[in-house]
């Protein structure tokens, strides 16, 4: 029995069969959610034909130095940022072998939120290899850490394949 709510499960098994059948993998570079993309996935018998790796970059340290986001990116629009999520994406892309990649950075609460990025704010991006490339930004609201974790899973999920299917 799958730990994730059945949507999720729904999406994951998706992704595995297309992918799978379309011999295309998957990296997976994440901030607030702690790795639950790749675990989402990884759930689903038959992952490994799709997915490559994924990197956990809670710090910015992690995001500079395993996906190469830039320093000058982090200073100027901060972790919570479309541009920083538009570099992860680009950095686990580039630095695996995978065709896709999704990228997630946000604040899950229950502290850390300001009036400028409050607690519930999560950037996505979700990048192809060959060129195709989508950004969302999410306000999920101060609904809870645990139900903004699953909520920004379940959106990357959905990246992954309308990015698929957008060929």
């Amino acid at each position: 029995m799958s730990p994730f709510p059945g949507e999720i499960e729904v999406l994951a098994q998706q992704i595995v069969r297309d992918f799978t059948a379309w011999r295309h993998m998957i990296s997976t570079a994440e901030s607030c959610t702690g790795g639950l993309i790749a675990g989402a996935l990884t759930d689903i018998a038959g992952s490994s034909a799709v997915v490559d790796r994924g990197f956990v970059t809670y710090t910015n340290d992690a995001k500079m130095d395993m996906l190469g986001v830039a320093s000058d990116t982090l200073e100027a629009f901060g972790a919570v940022s479309k541009e920083t999520a538009l570099q992860m994406a680009h950095g686990a892309l580039y630095r695996s072998r995978a065709e896709f990649s999704v990228a997630v950075t946000g604040i899950a609460g229950p502290g850390g939120g300001s009036a400028a990025k409050p607690v519930g704010l999560v950037n996505l991006a979700a990048k192809r290899r060959d060129g195709g490339i989508l950004h969302r930004e999410m306000r999920y609201g101060d609904i809870g850490r645990d139900q903004v974790r699953l909520g920004t899973v379940k959106t990357a999920l959905e990246m992954l394949l309308e990015l698929s299917q957008s060929t």
